[in-house]
Formats: structure tokens, sequence, C-alpha cells
């Protein structure tokens, strides 16, 4: 089977879903009030130097300062060697391009690297180079490439960088020619109004969600682009008829009465990816748990007893779970580090299987990835390059009842905390008579099985106490009103 892009749009939100083989893959969503800054290029402020951190922090017009670290500084930077408390200062202009959106409570991550993608080609303003993707396995290809890519400089008398992507494999010279006289138009059009802008203002923004994914997604063995808005799918067939001819006639208008992502099961998958835990086919399952600093996933046998012994079985779990994770961190979109709990296996060779069976199948993931070996505990250390906010980040907010720790305390700590506050009051403010305001299962506890002790409490202390149930409050909430 071939693979397909789907396209939902409505007024306030598109999403994107990548299936292959039938299977979706990858969700990516872009909401019209939260649009994504990535590829934005801004003509900044720096507001903050930090010497000891070799940063700066950098007013781009948002919400939330910026921050440029020196490892992002442009390779005509980099190259000086030079500290960046001596390139920056406070109050100076710089033109900036955002690396990585705003994540929790970080602002943007920026660059000093200006790079400007299209369809064959990322231009490099400042970068003298001419490169091609690793993806670009023929060496063959890859000299073909870097031949135009040198005799397209020489003619412009260039010393800007260009880099051939994967889709220009072996697209023939003129197209890709035609690409990067695009870039360096774009470019210039850019630099014209660097002079002119004040400072905090946005240069240049990156493409909508879905023309982007038709750019940088289409693939040879691509099957259909379906969209179910007829003026997307008019402004898609528009861009593709000026820049990927070739692509156009993939593109089709979904009329369909049915929505088109529950016709592919795509809103089960989305749903699916904001749970826990995760079921395997075999009867195991995973746990995913995102933290600030890491995603931590771990493999269990579950239901599985199958195979011959209980080595095969753990086997045969962790291979299974091997390529259902390599799927859920793209579905998910999950970036840092991310550890992986294995099953413990004793044979060396079933490791390595493994290890290759996720090395495999992180083959098609588009964000970069490096793993480790299998450590003694069975542990597998990757990273994986976060650019954007998770899918779980998109979708949904921090619990208020549980801030986040998805626990609860018991109504019985609750009480009991409750009785403790009540001792802490009187002694201090010597009063008679109080009410407590707690949720429906505390303030019946309090009533029944407590009871007791509130008796035992109210005559220690020579006090009155009331309770009054608030349907409003969460079971961890309650107040102690003095009377």
């Amino acid at each position: 089977m071939s693979d397909e892009i789907l396209i939902n749009v409505t007024p306030p939100e598109t999403r994107v879903a990548i299936v292959e083989n039938g299977v979706l893959q990858e969700v990516l969503i872009e909401r019209t009030r939260k649009r994504g800054l990535v590829g934005n290029i801004y003509k900044g402020r720096v507001c903050r130097v930090l010497p000891g951190m070799q940063a700066a922090f950098v007013e781009i017009g948002l919400e939330r300062a910026a921050f440029l670290h020196e490892s992002d500084l442009g390779t005509r930077d980099r190259a000086q060697n030079t500290p960046l408390e001596t390139l920056y200062r406070e109050g100076q202009e710089i033109v900036v391009q955002v690396a990585k959106d705003p994540l929790g409570a970080k602002g943007a991550r920026l660059t000093t690297e200006i790079s400007l993608p299209s369809r064959f080609m990322v231009f490099m303003p400042e970068v003298d180079v001419a490169g091609v993707s690793q993806r670009i396995e023929c060496e063959e290809e890859r000299t073909r490439l870097r031949a135009c890519i040198e005799s397209f400089r020489q003619e412009q008398e260039s010393h800007s960088g260009y880099i051939a992507r994967t889709a220009a494999e072996g697209v023939d010279e003129f197209a890709v020619r035609a690409d990067m006289l695009f870039l360096g138009k774009l470019w210039a059009s850019i630099a014209l109004k660097v002079a002119a802008a004040p400072a905090e203002t946005l240069l240049y923004e990156e493409l909508p969600l879905s023309i982007r994914a038709v750019r940088d997604l289409y693939r040879v063995k691509l099957e259909k682009i379906r969209v179910d808005s007829r003026e997307t799918c008019q402004r898609l067939t528009k861009f593709a008829a000026e820049f990927m001819p070739e692509l156009a006639p993939y593109i089709e208008h979904y009329t369909g009465e049915r929505p088109i992502f529950d016709l592919y099961g795509v809103e089960d998958e989305i749903q699916r990816a904001l749970e826990r835990k995760v079921p395997l086919k075999s009867g195991g399952h995973l746990v995913f748990d995102q933290t600030e600093a890491m995603t931590t996933v771990d493999v269990n046998t579950g239901a599985y007893v199958g195979g011959r012994n209980l080595e095969e079985t753990i086997f045969k779990t962790n291979l299974e779970a091997a390529q259902t994770i390599a799927r859920q961190l793209r579905l998910r979109n999950l970036g840092g580090i991310v550890i992986v709990d294995f099953i413990d296996m004793c044979d060396e060779d079933h490791k390595a299987q493994v290890l290759l069976a996720l090395q495999k199948s992180l083959e098609k993931d588009r964000a970069r990835n490096a793993i480790s070996e299998v450590s003694s505990l069975g542990l597998v250390q990757m990273t994986r390059k976060r650019t954007r906010e998770s899918l779980e980040h998109i979708l949904c907010e921090t619990c208020p009842s549980c801030s986040g720790r998805g626990m609860l305390k018991t109504a019985e700590t609750v009480c009991l905390e409750i009785l403790r506050e009540i001792i802490r009051e009187v002694r201090q403010y010597n009063v008679q008579e109080l009410m407590v305001l707690a949720g429906n299962e505390v303030v019946g506890r309090l009533l029944d099985e407590d009871a007791d002790m509130v008796s035992e409490l109210e005559a220690f202390l020579s006090v009155s106490i009331k309770f009054r149930a608030e349907a409003q409050y969460n079971q961890e909430q309650y107040d102690i009103v003095l009377l």
C-alpha cells in the first residue's frame, strides 16, 4: 500500500495526518491563534546577556523573551571563537530565526544561522557551503547535485550556501536551479526589510501548515493528498502548479459526508495517543510517562504468555515493543531524552536484534534521533530532536485537581489534615465555633467514618465544628472558617 496525507481544515485549526500502509504515523496540528513559530525570521533586540551561560535573551515581540545560546550562533560567529558577551550587548538589534517553539514556561529558542527551505533546497545566506542530505546515499547522485549547486553559485558569484534536500534526488538540473533562484530572491526581499524595520518585527513568516505539509512530506510512493476544505484544496493546487507540478495530480478534494479523520480512524488513534498505556497485539503493553526532563517508556509482558520459554516470550514482546515505540514517538511527537526500559534479556543476540528493530523502525522518522546500546539494566537511552510541542502539550493542559501529579490525596488523608489544621487554628485564635468547607466525599467521611474522632476533638478543644459540602471543591480542597 502507498502513503496518504489527510488534511482536515476548520476555521480555528488545521490538522494533517500522515498514513503509511493504512496506519496513522504522524499528526501535525496548527491552531490559528497559536501558529507555530519555527522558521519565522525576526529583527530582535538583545535585552539581557548572560556571560556565565554564554547566552542572551532577545525580545522579538512575543509574550516571553526568546533565548539565544552560544551553540546556536551562525557559523561565522562561531568560527571567530569570540565570547557571546563580546559579540552582543544589551539594546543591540540582530536578525534571528526561531529554531524551537516556546515550550511550557520556556521562551522560543533562536539561532542566528538563518536557513530558508524550499522543495528541493535549503538556503543558508551566511554559510559558504554546497551540501547534500545524508539521506541521499547514492554517491553518484550526491556528486551530481553538489556539482549543480557549485555551478549555480559560480554563475551567481554567490558565497551563500545551498543544501540539497532528500526530495532533490533524481530531480533534473533545471528544477534544482529554479529552486535556488527562488530562494535567492526570497532572501533578497527579506534583507531589504531588515534595514527599514524596527526591532521586534516579523520579517518572514513560514508557510501555513497545509502548504508546508505538501512541500515537505511529498514522497515517491505517495498515493493521495486528501483535503476536506475546497478553499485550502485550491490554494494547494495553485502552489503545486507553481512550485511542484508533479504533485498536482495527487491533490484531491474530499467531499464525503463522513468526516475525513473518522473515515480513516484518525480521531480514535489521536485519543489513544493521549493515553499513558499502549496495548501490544501480543497482550503486552507499554507505559509512557512524559516529564520536563525526559520521557520514559516501560515495556511489560502483561497477559502475553506465549512462546516455548520465558526468554522467547520476553524477546517477542520486546521486538513488538520496539516497532510500536518508534511509531508512538512520531505520533506523540515526543522529543528530547527518551529512556526505554525493555524487559531484561539474557541473550546478547536478542538484545542486538531488539536494538536493530528499534533503529530500523526509526528510519522513517523525519526527526533526527540517536540511540545508545542496551545498558546492563536493560535500558536504552536515545534522543529525538524536538522542534515543536508534543501532541499532549498541544491538546491537553495540567489537571487542576492534581496539578499534573496524576494522583490525588485520599479522602482519609485530607480528613486527617483538616483535623490537624483545626487544632492549629483553635490554638492560634482561641475560637469557640468554626466551619469546615470541603468536597462531598471528605465531608461525608467526617460525618460518618470519622465522626467519633470529630466528637473527641470537639470535646478536647471545647469548640463546635460544623461542616458544609461544596460541590465545586476537588478532593484535596478545603477551607476552615472561624465563626
